[in-house]
């Protein structure tokens, strides 16, 4: 989601200015005050008045987002999911490559072996990035790469995904949280 907005907080009897952060699954508060909320924490969401109104383990936690307030408590009550995020919708032609999650591959559901929309690529190291270049020509027109590779690891660095990617001739377009452990980079052909 990655949505930040200046704002007051209200924790308690506190009061206090600063930045409110809607991450994917976590809901982020800095300024003299630092609060870190996981969806999965709160008990009950709600918004009116230009708040945001939290209830959680540390007590309830007020946010005044303005017009926003409605929107974020949505998304917190109905979180985009992964296969949203990634852009997996009914019809999209599905192929997948290198070391991926056993449940995400079976959640993707059938995947082809021609031409494909979306191509979803496991890289554990940075060797594995070399295959970009051959992976490139499994796409149908307009088709991207995901690639997916672990969380802070110096043999797999996000400017070295970035670089292979524009070394295939392909431009990155998106950044997806994938899980606790990887992220995603999307890589699609430019347009002439």
């Amino acid at each position: 989601m990655g949505q930040e907005r200046e704002c007051t907080m209200k924790l308690g009897r506190k009061t206090c200015a600063g930045k409110a952060y809607l991450e994917t699954d976590f809901l982020l508060f800095r300024g003299d005050e630092r609060l870190k909320i996981a969806f999965k924490e709160m008990k009950k969401v709600s918004s009116g008045d230009g708040w945001l109104k939290v209830d959680f383990a540390g007590g309830p936690a007020s946010f005044e987002l303005g017009a926003a307030a409605a929107k974020w408590a949505d998304k917190i009550l109905h979180p985009t999911s992964l296969l949203d995020k990634l852009g997996v919708k009914a019809g999209v032609k599905i192929a997948t490559e290198g070391k991926l999650d056993a449940a995400f591959v079976k959640d993707l559901g059938a995947t082809v072996k021609s031409a494909a929309d979306l191509l979803f690529f496991g890289a554990e190291d940075g060797g594995a990035l070399s295959k970009i270049a051959k992976l490139k020509t499994r796409l149908s027109e307009g088709g991207a790469i995901w690639v997916i590779y672990p969380k802070g690891r110096t043999e797999i660095r996000e400017v070295d995904v970035i670089a292979a990617g524009s070394d295939a001739g392909l431009k990155e377009t998106k950044v997806a949280r994938f899980s606790d452990t990887h992220t995603a980079l999307r890589f699609s052909q430019p347009r002439s």
